[in-house]
């Protein structure tokens, strides 16, 4: 029995401000934009990225104000071939840094961290195919 994760849908506050976001800071390509029909107010964006995994962006018409965030997500991931340029690319769209890209000693990666604009954390992570020296 095969089993993956695929998407994740999150909401967002501002509509064309997160397409803006995920589309041209991050490079995700939009695949599909849906209204939902009936009583649910809500407008979906999907996007796509090279793995063919996508994330889901819910923009409830109804719900005013700042996302509601809780403790249940801390951050979720964008691999990337060039952490460097994804970074600035999305702070100079606005992201807010909490962390600049770094090498890491333990594991075979360069990361970094900013928000989105609803306050959601991505970690950019670029694969290197070498294993750290102290490893």
């Amino acid at each position: 029995m095969a089993v993956s994760f695929d998407q994740f849908c999150i909401n967002v506050s501002d509509l064309d401000q997160s397409i803006a976001f995920y589309q041209d800071a991050l490079g995700f390509t939009i695949t599909h934009r849906i209204e939902q029909p009936g009583g649910m107010n809500v407008t979906e964006v999907v996007f796509q990225g090279e793995s063919g995994n996508r994330l889901q962006i819910a923009r409830h018409h109804d719900v005013p104000g700042p996302i509601e965030h809780g403790s249940a997500l801390w951050k979720f991931y964008v691999n990337t071939d060039d952490c460097e340029s994804v970074y600035r690319r999305c702070v100079k769209a606005g992201a807010k840094s909490i962390t600049e890209p770094v090498r890491l000693d333990a594991w075979p990666v360069t990361v970094a961290m900013i928000c989105d604009p609803d306050g959601y954390n991505i970690e950019i992570v670029q694969q290197h195919a070498e294993t750290p020296p102290n490893q």
